[in-house]
């Protein structure tokens, strides 16, 4: 019996293991775009997905405040610095099939599961190229401890799809193009390669998901007959603990359609004049 796009994405949200619930992800990515390509979809369908996802018993989950700080520019800090990246990786493969899964009550045009079947595909690559990284260096994902609040967004917005995609693609990862760039400069000191074309795949990749998110609240807002910069900010500000935090990769936001007045007015800092 042919499984719906819903069962699928609760398959891969209660499976634990990252290696297995990447695979399951990936190849239920390609049984929908083959289905899609032949012309026969298969059906969206209807499930009941966890409140929060399954995982593995390592790494442990803190509390932010309590995850070991390290110095970005040691061994042992770049190989923490990949774990809180594979850890975020994780999070959202599942909270791409999450949002597949959670709102198949809101008719949505097929268009937005291509869009997050696609992203939670690159997220689970994004997600093994990390962790080959760090078993490069004789570390793995789950050796170090890791934040615990990852998926606050999604239990926030549980029955919010318009929350969910301001706060997850629009602020979470769209904070990923801010900070990437940074990243990449480490690794570039580190003359680690592997680690580099990883995380230039990922940035390359992140513009596309905030971007599908920004599509998608854009056309609820048309649908609704909602100012969109508006409403972001009073969906930001119910959802979302705290300001927002320059600096603002400005260029590749606009890229996936983010423009500086929707951000810089939810930001700790003064917005200048053009964001106002």
């Amino acid at each position: 019996m042919t499984k719906s796009l819903a069962e699928m994405a609760v398959e891969v949200l209660t499976t634990a293991d990252g290696r297995q619930k990447t695979a399951i992800s990936k190849a239920h990515a390609e049984s929908w775009f083959a289905a899609r390509a032949a012309g026969t979809p298969l059906p969206i369908g209807h499930a009941a997905p966890p409140l929060r996802p399954a995982r593995p018993d390592k790494p442990d989950l803190l509390n932010p405040r309590d995850v070991p700080r390290r110095k970005p520019g040691s061994p042992q800090g770049r190989i923490a610095m990949l774990h809180a990246v594979a850890h975020i990786e994780l999070n959202a493969v599942d909270l791409h099939w999450d949002i597949i899964a959670r709102f198949t009550d809101v008719d949505m045009p097929i268009g937005f599961y291509d869009d997050w079947v696609k992203s939670a595909s690159e997220e689970s690559n994004h997600f093994n190229l990390i962790c080959d990284s760090l078993e490069a260096k004789d570390s793995f994902y789950g050796a170090l401890p890791a934040h615990a609040g990852m998926w606050r967004a999604a239990e926030d917005t549980v029955d919010d799809l318009m929350g969910r995609l301001a706060v997850v693609p629009m602020v979470l990862e769209a904070r990923g193009l801010d900070v990437t760039p940074g990243m990449i400069r480490i690794f570039e000191n580190a003359k680690d390669t592997q680690t580099l074309e990883a995380l230039r795949v990922i940035y390359a990749e992140e513009v596309g998901h905030v971007a599908y998110g920004s599509k998608w609240f854009n056309f609820l807002c048309g649908r609704h007959g909602l100012d969109p910069k508006a409403e972001f900010h009073a969906l930001v500000q119910k959802y979302f603990h705290g300001a927002l935090k320059p600096p603002f990769n400005e260029e590749k936001r606009a890229d996936a359609g983010l423009p500086p007045d929707f951000y810089w007015p939810l930001s700790d800092e003064e917005p200048p004049a053009y964001a106002r």
